[in-house]
């Protein structure tokens, strides 16, 4: 049975916690992927938080976000017993359905360096690798 995506509330907080946990995506609880933080995202963009639902368990996750200029794909997380089902390329191809729908005409992620399946999974979906481009960042504290 294929899962349908829905989108997110904050009433999936802590199932979306839990998926990134399970799958082994780092996040940041006192920072960015605090409840509050998590809050005011969905407030801008609610319909930007998809998830993916089998029988009534959420086994995937994709947040979008949209900076005006590009369209972003974050924290796309598959639970490891639903992964190689197409799940993470259905979670994607609905994020950038809805961001060329606000009209951006480029869409990109960023992967960390460690996380080989995700670069191939991209590579895969058509995002082209640009190795000219470093990525810096300053923060308030490694809890950000």
């Amino acid at each position: 049975m294929e899962p349908e995506i829905k989108e997110l509330s904050l009433e999936n907080y802590q199932e979306m916690i839990a998926l990134w946990e399970q799958a082994g995506l780092p996040y940041r609880p006192r920072g960015r992927d605090s409840r509050t933080a998590i809050a005011a995202q969905l407030e801008r963009d609610p319909e930007l938080f998809l998830g993916a639902f089998s029988q009534g368990k959420l086994v995937g996750t994709v947040i979008g976000s949209d900076d005006g200029r590009k369209g972003w794909i974050n924290r796309l997380a598959i639970d490891p017993d639903y992964r190689r089902h197409g799940i993470a390329r259905m979670l994607i191809a609905e994020t950038e359905r809805r961001l060329k729908a606000r009209g951006r005409k480029i869409i990109a992620v960023l992967v960390e360096d460690w996380n080989d399946v995700s670069l191939k999974l991209f590579q895969k979906c058509d995002y082209i690798l640009d190795r000219s481009i470093l990525y810096l960042s300053k923060r308030e504290g490694p809890w950000v």
